[in-house]
């Protein structure tokens, strides 16, 4: 499902997921929930290695009786895993495809689908992104389909999200501070779009902005009560990912989830990649950059900071377990990562000014 806006005139096109359930035992009303959306005959089940494939078997366990099932473990989330599921689906002629797991596997089952032409449902395993909803992947997935397949088309939201709190609540904690960070990026996201529509006139949708920016908010106003285990965090976060995903989907872009602060965290990873350290999890650098963008954009950082603080998420590179050296190169190239105008404009900062930056907030001693 998509969002299509053609520069704030004009028709608009707005597509979300049909079917949204998550609660408790969630996971054994799938089968319910797929014959009631016409999603029956033969499925192709996409999960990761270990936790998440343990989910799916008990997920196929649940579902042979009412189809074919078939299971394919996504195990880097890479361009060779699609294909992998592109393959599986069309030999046992996949009617859908269930994505079972974190961010890697979802945005396997979501870009497999684009290209089979075939709806899917996604059954999380973690609350840790706002891409359960969405009809995005992340930026590393789409870089190697835009080489491998000269670009993303017909990418759609899921046609159902079945997400289980039962099954969330036994993530690691990591993921719930992953979550809270992506979500409270949104603030900065909101204003480079406001930015880039009145500088460069972009297309802007005020309902996707608010949207977003509500979804920040839902977990803001609870960011003491964020702690890995407990039902109602599990609900809190799940609800706000997803009304981010939906807002992704209304302004048919990234937009309002993604933009600076995920440009810092996307150049991170490169870094990472080339000095063969790890990067920290996705949102935990996302949550990082937000502080420091925020501070560039004139907004209360130090409110936000106190909100990542309050639900248990590193605000210095120490305690996320990055190099102060790595997250000052990445603040000055995060500008060319993607072809996108943020508070960091088309020349970036200096590394002078990165460092005065970095310490400034304090995400850097």
């Amino acid at each position: 499902m998509r969002g299509e806006l053609i520069s704030g005139k004009g028709l608009e096109k707005i597509e979300s997921p049909r079917y949204i359930i998550f609660g408790p035992n969630a996971l054994g009303r799938t089968a319910e929930i797929l014959h009631s959306l016409g999603l029956t005959g033969t499925a192709v089940v996409v999960s990761g290695s270990s936790v998440t494939a343990v989910v799916a078997k008990d997920l196929i366990d649940m579902l042979e009786g009412d189809m074919k099932v078939y299971h394919v473990v996504a195990r880097q989330g890479g361009i060779e895993d699609v294909l992998q599921v592109i393959k599986e689906a069309e030999e046992r002629n996949a009617d859908f495809l269930i994505g079972v797991g974190g961010g890697k596997p979802l945005d396997v089952t979501k870009l497999a689908a684009a290209k089979l032409g075939v709806r899917y449902a996604v059954v999380p395993t973690s609350a840790s992104h706002d891409g359960i909803a969405s009809p995005a992947v992340n930026f590393s997935l789409s870089k190697q389909a835009e080489t491998r397949f000269g670009g993303i088309r017909g990418m759609e939201a899921p046609t159902a999200v079945v997400a289980d709190t039962r099954v969330i609540n036994r993530a690691p904690p990591e993921t719930f501070k992953s979550g809270f960070g992506d979500l409270v990026a949104k603030f900065t996201a909101v204003r480079d779009w406001e930015l880039a529509h009145k500088l460069k006139d972009e297309p802007y949708s005020e309902y996707a902005a608010s949207m977003s920016l509500l979804s920040a908010k839902i977990a803001t106003d609870h960011a003491s009560e964020i702690k890995s285990g407990l039902e109602e965090s599990t609900r809190i976060l799940v609800k706000a990912l997803i009304g981010s995903g939906v807002a992704i989907s209304i302004a048919g872009s990234s937009r309002p989830a993604s933009g600076s602060e995920h440009m810092f965290s996307h150049a991170l990873d490169a870094i990472a990649a080339k000095e063969g350290v790890k990067p920290a999890p996705h949102g935990i650098q996302v949550a990082l950059g937000t502080i420091m963008m925020a501070y560039l954009q004139g907004q209360d950082w130090k409110w936000i900071r106190e909100k990542l603080r309050e639900a248990g998420v590193p605000t210095t590179a120490e305690e996320a377990g990055l190099r102060p050296d790595l997250v000052v190169k990445a603040l000055t190239v995060a500008h060319r990562i993607r072809d996108r105008y943020t508070i960091l404009g088309v020349t970036g900062l200096t590394p002078t000014a990165a460092e005065k930056l970095a310490r400034a907030t304090g995400v850097i001693r």
